[in-house]
């Protein structure tokens, strides 16, 4: 009988290419898999259910109809299907993995994808923080590895529970060569010497894109186009009208993950601005940092320590103070304006998603599982 495999996460898996990319490496492996997973942001989304199965929730103005229809969903699907491994891609279905995990007799990892105790989203509650370090310190003793996103993220849970059943897994894309990259410009009706600034992901607070409008104005070769979406989008669609910047940024919408490469190889620059309002974010080395890299699209980064330690180590990008706006606006100006330099580092980009694929990082997560 082959392996089976559970992976469980509060999100929708076709928005996520980490845990995508889970279930296809287990799946190539040999593995039986199932995927509950859900989704309460996309618009006019219906249940979808089967191998992959992705259920609807919906976010009101109270949370506890919310929660109790996800631990209901949640808790069926471990009850009803059998598993030797499950994956807990996230601290809220921690506790259930480990529940479960123990009456199946499953090996359980947990991916700390995030320092959850430290949430940039959660830094003005309090109490809502102190619940989650309290699950994570109650549940993470009892996975059998926990995983990370990188080296830091590791220490830091090694310090703050005494851990040392530590894997970094780093949030890679998978390789995959791109033929035929989007033309931004001819979308969006711009002038063939504008160059494209594109940020991907969730759009969210603290994610470079205030930054990103306070400096865009004084640069006249450049526009910004946002893949993605969010409670915040709304937000920031009204900050870039009140910044003055409005006809220079595009907001494009969610893409598919299968199709999200080759948007990012049509941009001159790849966004990956943090600011510094929590723990998780100093120490970010975030995914869509890594998918610039592998669409060969040069990074312009915080100079903060895990994605300066990629960018010096491989030389595929620029990063600056994300605090200090003029060396902002210095630093994204030459990057911009210096057409052989942008060349070099597309280049090492291409040499470096060599490396830094899913497809070899992966390799890590099965020798331990």
């Amino acid at each position: 009988m082959s392996k089976s495999a559970l992976i469980i996460f509060l999100g929708n898996i076709d928005y996520d290419s980490r845990t995508s990319n889970l279930y296809k490496s287990l799946t190539a492996c040999g593995y039986k898999v199932r995927v509950v997973s859900f989704d309460w942001l996309t618009k006019d989304f219906n249940t979808r259910t089967g191998e992959i199965s992705v259920y609807k929730l919906t976010k009101g103005a109270f949370s506890i109809s919310f929660y109790l229809k996800f631990l209901f969903i949640l808790s069926i699907n471990l009850i009803k299907h059998r598993a030797d491994v499950i994956f807990a891609e996230d601290i809220y279905t921690l506790p259930f993995a480990v529940l479960f995990g123990k009456i199946k007799k499953a090996k359980v990892f947990y991916d700390s994808r995030e320092l959850y105790g430290y949430l940039a989203g959660l830094r003005k509650r309090r109490i809502i923080q102190w619940i989650l370090r309290w699950i994570e310190n109650n549940f993470i003793h009892k996975v059998y590895r926990i995983i990370t996103t990188g080296e830091m993220d590791a220490e830091f849970l090694k310090k703050e529970y005494g851990v040392d059943n530590t894997l970094v897994i780093r949030n890679l894309p998978v390789f995959k060569h791109i033929d035929e990259p989007f033309d931004f410009r001819k979308k969006y009706n711009l002038n063939p010497a504008i160059k494209i600034i594109l940020y991907q992901g969730v759009i969210l607070h603290g994610r470079g894109l205030r930054l990103l409008f306070d400096v865009l104005d004084g640069i006249e070769n450049a526009a910004a186009v946002i893949i993605g979406g969010g409670e915040h989008k709304a937000y920031y669609e009204q900050l870039a009208v009140e910044k003055g910047v409005d006809k220079k940024v595009f907001f494009m919408g969610k893409v598919n993950q299968k199709d999200l490469l080759s948007y990012t190889a049509g941009a001159d620059v790849g966004l990956a601005l943090i600011e510094n309002i929590s723990l998780s974010y100093y120490y970010a080395l975030p995914n869509k940092m890594f998918e610039y890299i592998l669409a060969g699209v040069p990074v312009f980064a915080s100079s903060f320590p895990q994605m300066k330690n990629i960018i010096d180590k491989y030389s595929v990008g620029v990063y600056a103070d994300p605090e200090d706006k003029a060396e902002l606006t210095a630093a994204l100006k030459e990057l911009l304006n210096n057409d052989e330099k942008r060349k070099i580092l597309r280049e090492n980009c291409k040499a470096a998603s060599l490396e830094l694929n899913w497809d070899i990082e992966a390799e890590k997560l099965f020798s331990a599982v």
